[in-house]
This record gives structure tokens, sequence and C-alpha cells, in this order.
């Protein structure tokens, strides 16, 4: 099976190594095509996100790469762009203006502490305990409901090309402490978000990362999940979320026997700039 990813960080943000060295490593594993997304400024100051100093130079870095390796590999510029109501999103002027060929809308923070600071919710267990105790008045469906709102309201407003790692928000219940994903609530509030999803027409992306970093035992999303999805007619790609080169395919085999038994026979590849439909192995 020929790979493609469009879901990777650089040294731009808070991955490793430099976009070149993604796309040599793309070459090696005999992709064909490969998109870049750093995750895109914010307008806080945070750990992961890149400057916006540094927009212009990591966007004209990837034009270089482009015409360097035009007619060896498809080399696409993206950004993962974060959903804040009335901060940022996918459709937010400011990323607009970039002409990027794609983008991976993600939902990583949910509402703010009582002192204004941002609740990331893929953060530390501590932060996130902290979180429903001071944001949801202690209730954990509360903040689980209200990201799953997040996600459609991006899906609604600001549509993304692709949505990032849909249910990540479980990294934090591993233990199943927390709540239930076999919760009626809980699938009430999935499938709400798929029906949107549907509707948006967009893609949604099988993420590998929480596999292959050993932070949860099943792909973002899961496979019944992917079975709802398959029969709303919901187009997918596999990504990995790569942070270093090493990481380009991580697990990609167990995600696509995943994605084959929820039903799917393809997956969408962007190819000579469209997006297209090619058979799963």
């Amino acid at each position: 099976m020929i790979w493609s990813n469009y879901h990777g960080h650089s040294h731009y943000c808070d991955g490793k190594g430099a976009i070149e060295e993604y796309i040599q490593e793309a070459l090696k594993q005999g992709m064909e095509t490969i998109g870049i997304s750093s995750h895109a400024p914010l307008p806080f100051e945070t750990l992961w996100a890149m400057p916006q100093e540094r927009i212009n130079e990591y966007i004209n870095e990837i034009v270089l790469l482009k015409k360097k390796y035009e007619g060896i590999i498809q080399v696409y510029t993206g950004l993962e762009v974060d959903f804040i109501p009335d901060m940022i999103g996918p459709e937010h002027d400011s990323i607009k203006q970039l002409l990027l060929d794609y983008n991976v809308g993600s939902v990583h923070y949910v509402d703010q502490f009582p002192d204004g600071t941002h609740f990331e919710a893929d953060g530390s267990r501590q932060g996130f305990v902290k979180a429903i105790d001071e944001i949801f008045e202690g209730n954990i469906q509360k903040l689980v409901k209200r990201y799953f709102e997040l996600v459609r309201m991006m899906l609604k407003t600001s549509t993304p090309t692709i949505l990032g790692h849909l249910d990540k928000i479980k990294i934090q219940n591993t233990d199943g402490v927390l709540f239930d994903e076999n919760a009626a609530w809980y699938r009430d509030e999935m499938m709400h978000t798929l029906e949107v999803l549907s509707a948006s027409g967009i893609i949604m992306e099988v993420n590998t990362r929480g596999l292959y970093k050993k932070k949860c035992d099943a792909t973002y999303p899961s496979l019944w999940v992917l079975k709802e999805a398959f029969k709303l007619g919901i187009p997918v790609t596999i990504n990995s979320d790569a942070h270093h080169p090493r990481e380009l395919t991580g697990n990609f085999e167990y995600a696509a026997s995943e994605v084959k038994a929820a039903g799917y026979r393809v997956t969408s590849h962007l190819w000579n700039g469209k997006w297209e439909e090619k058979p799963l192995g």
C-alpha cells in the first residue's frame, strides 16, 4: 500500500526536525505525496504553536521545497489550525490570506479558567481535573459536551479541510474513571457531531499518534466511531500527527486494518492539487 500523510509538525512549532527531513523520510517510505501542517500561530503565547513572526518563513520554505522535489514527490502546504470562538479558526482571515493547499482543524482549548487562562483539554491530567472543578462545576459531562459542541461549531462556522483527532479528549480517560465512552450521553454527543461532519462534506482523519505514543489503545477516532462514520458516508484519510520524521507512518498498518474493519475500501488523498479517493490496499 502507498501511504500519504497530511498531519505532521516540524521545528517551526513543537515538532522535531526540518521540513525537508520529513520529505526525505516520505521518499524512503515510498510515499508519493506529503502535506506539512505545523501548528498555526495563536493569539496568545503557548509552548507548542508556531510564533507569528515565523509564518512567512514557513510558507516560503515549503514553496521552495515544492520546486526542489517537483516530479519526485508532491509536497503540500498546510497548517493545523485551532478553533477558539471569536479568536481563531480555519477560516479566520489570518489563515485564509496564507493561500494554503489545505488545513487541519482541531479543538485543543475548551473555554477558560477563572483567571483567563485557556484550558488545554489534551494537556496534563491535573489540569483536566482542575478544569472539571473550576470551569464545569465538577461535572465531566459538561466538559466533554462542550468539547464536542466546539467541534460542531467549527464544522459549521469555520470549516477546515480535514477534521483533526475527533475524539482525542479520550486520552484523559484511559482508565475509564472519568467517563464511559459507551454511555448514552457520550454516544449521543458523538453521533450528533458525526451528523454535522457528514453534512459538511469534509474529510475526517484517522490519527495514529495516541497509539505510537502509547497514550491510548485506539486510533482517534475509535473503531465504533469509524463504523458510524462509514454509514454516514464520511470520507477518511490516515494521518500520524508526526512530531518527528520517524513517526511519519507510525501504526499506519493498524489504522488501515481498523478503517477496513469499519467498512471503508478507499481513503482520501491530495493528488495534483485535488482530493481523490484511492483504494485502501
